[in-house]
């Protein structure tokens, strides 16, 4: 039984200042109201990371807009939120962190059946031109696909 996945959110800059090493999904704590906003598609990835704290690993920077008809069950919008994962995972993530002068960013936020859960990506910072490289190599792809059609026609 294969269950559904809708993808909620997409961090576009993350792979865009970083390279993603490896990815792995977690689940994330979240209260009803942010749920709801979820579904309505009121979530912002884009400055976003992870610290691990006391064994935990938790999200900061993670904008989730308050739900319109939430009013008192409303919470802070910036809020740290833990992110469920076992504690060997943690305890490798951890050691890999520390060694490698590696960073956690959520890549992506979706549901799963009815479960949303996030892609969490172990990555390291792009220098500058890295990024450049990747733009060159962007623009070189697209003109080239252009001329194929060109030619085609």
């Amino acid at each position: 039984m294969s269950e559904s996945t809708k993808t909620i959110a997409q961090n576009r800059k993350a792979f865009h200042d970083y390279f993603v090493i490896e990815s792995m999904e977690c689940g994330i704590e979240l209260c009803g109201t942010e749920v709801k906003s979820i579904r309505l598609g009121g979530v912002n990835l884009k400055d976003a990371w992870c610290d691990i704290e006391k064994g935990e690993v938790f999200v900061k920077g993670m904008h989730i807009s308050p739900y319109e008809k939430g009013n008192i069950f409303n919470r802070q919008p910036t809020r740290e939120r833990k992110l469920l994962l076992h504690k060997s995972e943690i305890n490798r993530l951890i050691g890999v962190i520390k060694q490698q002068g590696l960073t956690l960013i959520p890549l992506s936020l979706y549901f799963k059946g009815s479960l949303v859960k996030v892609q969490l990506g172990v990555c390291r910072g792009k220098k500058l031109y890295d990024k450049r490289d990747d733009m060159a190599k962007r623009s070189a792809e697209r003109t080239i696909e252009r001329e194929l059609k060109e030619r085609n026609r």
